[in-house]
This record gives structure tokens, sequence and C-alpha cells, in this order.
């Protein structure tokens, strides 16, 4: 199949877009005009069942949907648009808006962005010790944009809210500073989105600098149930495949994170077909996905995506929670009722699947998972444990918060048994440091 994308532009072109009311219709152009929008023709014919609208998970992950945005932005940018207002006024409006979306939450642009002698690097974060992230200038798009992607600041053309690195070079002579980096995440957007002898080049400098500290190059991408041609039938996919054998061949391990957000992802010939052709370069597959409201927020869907993800070979990786940007009050599910579907899910699967963790915000101080709900003198609380933090310390040590039903993020919870979480005073002190 070749690949063909709609945007706000053309998504009119769609030929199932009928399906839908001319109010419906107007709705992605007003949302779209803030949040990034665009789709391909593989989840328009593979994915959305189109005699499910509006309620189709596929569609709503992948279509702007009206009460994404706040009644009075709708109204705003609706307005705007009715009157075929000015372009500079609608762009003005629309980033106004996104400002108030809290673009690049948690620290990411101000407490993850590592220096060089006296230059920031902006295409690379290191946040936990082991771990970096890159983000090469070539993959900062994407097959298709989720709709409740928290990285969707990567693309609405603003520059100083995209992580971006042109080249390869200074990510290496930052990784022989750091000797306790073990794992370079590539990510995005979808490095996948790039042609494989760019890749190439990025993954062959890293191998040649002998850093014997890296053993794991992992790749973060949603190629896989937005595009599985990519490794299939593309111009390079082989070339693709055979980057990726290479990575396994130099005595690193690569690791594909696959985001996969609903079991109708993994239900398509195509992707079996794709998952079979990576596995044969030696790569492991590990799967994420935010929990979220309208997509995937009950236990059955949850345990039908791990057991198929098991039954095909991937590992099931992270739960995480929606994350406190952008069409938060949309998909956000609360922080007990994720517990309650992650407990759900889990208790009726294998151990094979038992590898999970989750449900975790990946928050300003760490990823800190919600153990579950305990009862104390006959008051419940919230149980609360670090799976990674920036102080390792913090990591497995339970704390509790107040049980409060309507929490969506860490910010929400009061500590419980004392003013603060055991970890404010020293998170404070490394911040006002950084």
């Amino acid at each position: 199949m070749k690949f063909k994308a709609y945007t706000l532009q053309n998504f009119r072109n769609i030929p199932q877009i009928n399906k839908l009311s001319e109010e419906e219709q107007f709705a992605i152009e007003v949302v779209g005009t803030v949040l990034p929008f665009m789709v391909n023709n593989y989840i328009i014919d593979e994915l959305i069942n189109w005699d499910n609208l509006p309620e189709d998970p596929a569609f709503i992950l992948s279509f702007p949907q009206k009460d994404m945005l706040k009644v009075k932005h709708y109204e705003q940018m609706a307005e705007l648009i009715k009157k075929q207002a000015d372009i500079r006024e609608i762009k003005k409006t629309a980033n106004k808006i996104r400002m108030s979306l809290n673009p690049n939450p948690d620290g990411q642009m101000e407490h993850n962005v590592p220096t060089l002698g006296n230059k920031k690097l902006k295409g690379i974060q290191h946040k936990y010790n082991e771990t970096a992230l890159f983000f090469p200038s070539k993959g900062q798009t994407c097959h298709a944009y989720c709709t409740f992607c928290f990285r969707w600041p990567q693309f609405i053309g603003i520059s100083k809210f995209k992580f971006a690195e042109q080249e390869a070079d200074n990510l290496i002579k930052y990784l022989r500073l750091h000797p306790e980096v073990t794992d370079v995440l590539i990510t995005g957007g979808d490095p996948l989105v790039m042609k494989a002898k760019y890749l190439r080049d990025i993954i062959q400098k890293i191998l040649a600098a002998n850093l014997n500290h890296i053993k794991n190059i992992r790749i973060g991408t949603k190629a896989l149930s937005h595009w599985p041609y990519r490794f299939t039938s593309d111009e390079d996919a082989e070339e693709l495949l055979d980057v990726f054998a290479m990575v396994n061949k130099s005595g690193k391990r690569l690791a594909l994170m696959v985001h996969l957000s609903h079991p109708r992802e993994l239900a398509t010939k195509e992707v079996k077909k794709a998952i079979r052709y990576i596995q044969q370069t030696g790569t492991i597959l590990r799967s994420q996905s935010p929990v979220m409201k309208h997509i995937n927020d009950t236990p059955k869907a949850w345990n039908k995506m791990w057991r198929k993800q098991v039954q095909l070979g991937i590992i099931p990786y992270y739960m995480f929670v929606a994350r406190d940007t952008g069409a938060q009050e949309y998909f956000g599910v609360p922080l007990v009722k994720s517990w309650h579907i992650f407990k759900e899910a889990y208790k009726n699967v294998s151990g094979l699947a038992r590898t999970v963790r989750g449900p975790s915000m990946s928050a300003d101080p760490g990823k800190v998972e919600v153990s579950g709900i305990s009862e104390i003198e006959g008051k419940k609380f919230i149980a609360l444990q670090f799976i990674q933090a920036r102080n390792p310390d913090w990591i497995k040590k339970p704390f509790f918060a107040e049980y409060d039903e309507t929490a969506l993020w860490l910010d929400d919870l009061k500590p419980a048994f004392s003013d603060k979480f055991f970890f404010e005073d020293e998170f404070e002190k490394m911040v006002s440091q950084s």
C-alpha cells in the first residue's frame, strides 16, 4: 500500500468522511487548528469502524474531537474560522490556547535537557541515570498524530517547544562523559518516519564510538500500529530490518518500544506480518500506552491487548496515565479508576503478561506507580511508589496519598500522614539547581 496522509487541508477528501455530519466535520477543523491532526489511509481503511461513529475508539484516537478543547476555546476558534479571519489572527489565537494547555509538562524543557560545555542539547533528554533520550531532527513527525499525544508541541511549528538534534555527534560526546548511561532511546515524533539510511547513520555512529557502557538501543515508535508497511513493503523496509539486525549482531540489544493503544491495532494481517519480520532480526518488542477515556478505559480492552501481545511475542511493558498536557481533561482517567482497570485486567492474565507495570505517571520527580488502594483503621489511602526517579534512592519506597476519586495526576494528590511527600524537599532543591 502506498502511504497517503490526510491533514486539516484535505481531510474532507477522505471517502468515508461523509458519514460525519457537517457539524462534526467542522469540529475537526476547529480542534485541528489548535492541536496537530494527521491520519493516513491504513488507519482509515483498516482500523476505523466507520459504522460505529462517533464512538469508535480508532476514530477517536485519530480524529480531533470537539470536547478536546474547553468550551470557551472552541467557541473562540470556531468564530474566527466561520468569519474567515486573517490567518495571522487565527494562528495568534491558536498559540494563545496552546499556551494554556501546558506544553512540554513535567520539567522536560527546564530539568531534562542536559548541557555539553555551555551548550544546551535540545535534542537530548537525560532524566534518569541509565537512559538518555535522543531526538533526531529527521524523525520528529509521525505516520499519524494520536489525539492524546503528550508530545503534541513537537508538531505545531513553534521551534522553542521542539526537541531535535541535527546530528548524532553531540550525543556521542555526551555519552562519553556519562558512563552511567546504559540505554539510548531514539524517540520523537517517530524515528521510523526517517529513511533507513538516516537511522543507520545514527546507529552506526553509536556503535563505532565503542561506548562499552551502552548495552541497549531502544526506538520508540507507533509505526507498527499506524503503518506496519514500514517493516514489510516500504521501499527501504528491507534496509530498515537490516539496521535492526546490525544492532543485535553488534552485541548490543535493540528493543522497539511500540505504542499500542487498542486491541484492534493488533488485528490486521499486515501488523502480524510486520511483527514476524521484526522478530526475525532478533529485536525485542515491548508495548506501552496510556489508559485513556473514550479509547481503552476498560479492563476488557487491556486484558485483550496483553493477551494478544503475549501471543504475538510482544512483552507488555507499561500502562501509563494520560499526561497533564493537551486534552488531558478529555482523555484523563482518574488514578483510582486507572488502578481498578489495571487490577481487573492484570488478575486475569498469565504470568507472561505480568511483566507490565502501572498505572504509571511520568511526573517531574519520576515515574510514579499507583500501587493500590489501602485501608488503614477504616480509612482509604492511595498507595504509591517510584519505579523510576531523579534520585534512584526513592525507587520502590512506598508512600501514601489521601484517597481522591477525582485526582488525575500527582499534583492533584494530597500527602497522607504529613504535609509533604517524602521526596518533595529534595526534589525542590534539585530543580532549583538545574
